[in-house]
């Protein structure tokens, strides 16, 4: 089975992902909670209600800011 890719940015980085990837993809392949997270997608903040639902285009440029707690 022949996949095709695009080339994204994440986080300053260059990042290989199926053509057919959402931003939610992208996020549980990375394994990071969906919940905890800010992602800047092409300099808009986006809720996280439509990260299954915004598909990556080449050469797009994620942020993901992760939330941690602590004390």
């Amino acid at each position: 089975m022949n996949k095709e890719y695009y080339k994204i940015i994440v986080n300053g980085e260059p990042f290989n992902c199926y053509k057919s990837m959402s931003l939610q993809d992208i996020l549980i392949y990375l394994d990071i909670n969906i919940h905890t997270v800010i992602v800047e997608y092409n300099q808009v903040i986006i809720n996280f209600s439509q990260f299954e639902y915004i598909f990556v285009r080449p050469n797009d440029y994620l942020e993901i800011i992760t939330i941690v707690g602590g004390g």
